[in-house]
């Protein structure tokens, strides 16, 4: 009966957790990402946020953002300090801000990781234009022709990872900052602008029509369904990311631990259904879901990584 009596004891233990789990989403949740229509984590956010609201009972919205390199949109969370409104997107901006603002208008502390959901693939772009055949085509165009190559990429950390490259080979390159990713895409059709490093979402349409072409991924292992080289395979390793995508919450909207089980659980439920596997593979989504602990320890990894990539380009933490 003592046995039993310390069963049951644990088991009605369990059930406030459980009746907080279940009770939760009470009304629609907000997925707000840091950018806009088209991206690959748009794609992705919007694929879950339909199997989302027929497990929650509830609509699942997703907002889009952008600007501000994502500090837009991960002010909203944090303002709302609602439990119902939740960051979705790229960590890698997240992780380069201590380095590329003067002055951090958030503590990322305040930040609470939830699941992690999938890695971008990221891509490199040259215009068909250039006649560019290859990565190492580029290296050698840049060295030829010093500061005539121009290139760009979609957030902090790969600016810093393209900039620490380019100086470790001796290569004089001109960064072109742009607030809008389309709109590089464009350039790079005009070949105004020779190197660029984004999601392949953003890029596919116009690599369908034969307007540019990819290189390689920076991602660390290749891609299914896309017939490309890693970096690393073509001998330059230095310029490998992972565009890791994942959902936060705000501290201060105090969402329940219970809850944040939920969501990682549901998340990784609905990554194994094959349809929506097969569907983040088109846009090039690797499936890569995790609970906030295992969240937490690839945003880790990605800010020792940020560290020493910093390091070779002189850059220090600024907040």
């Amino acid at each position: 009966m003592k046995k039993l009596s310390v069963v049951f004891a644990v088991l009605l233990s369990a059930l406030p957790l459980a009746s907080l789990a279940q009770s939760w989403p009470q009304r629609s949740v907000k997925l707000i990402l840091p950018l806009g229509p088209g991206s690959g984590a748009d794609i992705g956010a919007r694929l879950f946020a339909d199997k989302l609201t027929t497990r929650w009972g509830q609509a699942v919205v997703v907002e889009n953002r952008p600007g501000g390199d994502g500090v837009i949109a991960i002010n909203a969370v944090l303002s709302a300090k609602d439990d119902h409104a939740l960051l979705w997107g790229p960590t890698a901006s997240i992780v380069g801000h201590p380095y590329t603002l003067d002055k951090l208008p958030y503590d990322p502390k305040d930040l609470v990781p939830v699941a992690r959901v999938t890695s971008t693939v990221v891509t490199l772009a040259v215009p068909t234009a250039a006649g560019f055949n290859s990565l190492k085509d580029v290296v050698d165009y840049a060295r030829r022709e010093r500061g005539k190559l121009n290139w760009t990429t979609v957030v902090s950390v790969t600016d810093i990872v393209l900039e620490a490259f380019f100086r470790k080979a001796g290569i004089e390159a001109v960064r072109v900052p742009y607030k809008n990713p389309t709109a590089a895409v464009t350039d790079l059709v005009e070949n105004r602008l020779q190197l660029y490093s984004s999601a392949y979402a953003i890029v596919r349409p116009q690599l369908q029509g034969g307007r540019i072409k990819l290189l390689a991924v920076q991602n660390r292992s290749r891609v299914q369904g896309l017939d490309l080289p890693t970096v690393a395979e073509l001998g330059f390793p230095d310029l490998t990311f992972d565009g890791l995508v994942g959902v936060m919450a705000a501290r201060g909207s105090n969402l329940p631990d219970a809850a944040r089980d939920r969501i990682a659980a549901d998340i990784k439920a609905i990554a194994a259904d094959p349809v929506i596997a097969e569907r983040l593979v088109a846009t090039a989504q690797i499936n890569n879901p995790g609970n906030a602990a295992e969240f937490a320890a690839s945003m880790d990894e990605q800010v020792k990584n940020m560290e020493a990539v910093a390091r070779v380009v002189g850059m220090t933490p600024k907040n």
